[in-house]
């Protein structure tokens, strides 16, 4: 249980971390820096996931990093919804009697706040371990195309996966701007 809580931790971090690191890179990317966007997306991924750094690491090709760069733009951006999703978990789902003030007349559990509060996070609870999941899955995604800096192969899949959570989460973005 204390592996998997860590697990999520850093994959919940590594994935907030995407987005402003992935934006960071642009500059130097643009300059022709490859080796200090390379050396960034490493010290992200051994910092916040403890992944060691490789011995001999290969120095990757201009159109790998540039190719990484904009995968890793794709994924920081799809990680934003469950980022959100933990977000509102917590301020909606465990703290939703001292941010909303009421009356809970029409709120899902009410006319009490006692049983408004606990169906919001009745619902909260299992939004937030899909949305962690995914994190997960985001962070563990982008370790394997860090990996590629490095000199594994490059698998298929991973480029597919990272071009359907890309679609996914824009379809949801827009389906979720649609409601408001």
């Amino acid at each position: 249980m204390r592996r998997l809580a860590a697990l999520t931790g850093r994959s919940l971090a590594y994935a907030a971390l995407l987005l402003p690191v992935a934006l960071a890179t642009l500059p130097p990317l643009l300059v022709g820096r490859t080796g200090t966007v390379v050396a960034m997306w490493r010290g992200l991924r051994a910092r916040v996931l403890g992944v060691p750094s490789v011995a001999a690491p290969r120095r990757p090709g201009v159109l790998a990093v540039t190719g990484h760069t904009l995968l890793s733009l794709l994924l920081g951006v799809a990680a934003l919804p469950p980022l959100g999703v933990q977000l509102l978990m917590v301020l909606r789902g465990a703290l939703y009697g001292l941010v909303e003030p009421g009356p809970y007349d029409t709120a899902w559990g009410g006319p009490t706040l006692a049983g408004a509060w606990l169906v919001h996070f009745l619902v909260a609870v299992p939004t937030s371990v899909a949305g962690l999941a995914l994190l997960i899955a985001i962070a563990a995604l982008h370790r394997r195309f860090t990996a590629a800096l490095d000199g594994e192969r490059q698998r298929v899949w991973a480029l597919a996966a990272a071009l359907l959570i890309g679609a996914a989460m824009g379809l949801f973005v827009v389906a979720w701007l649609q409601q408001i």
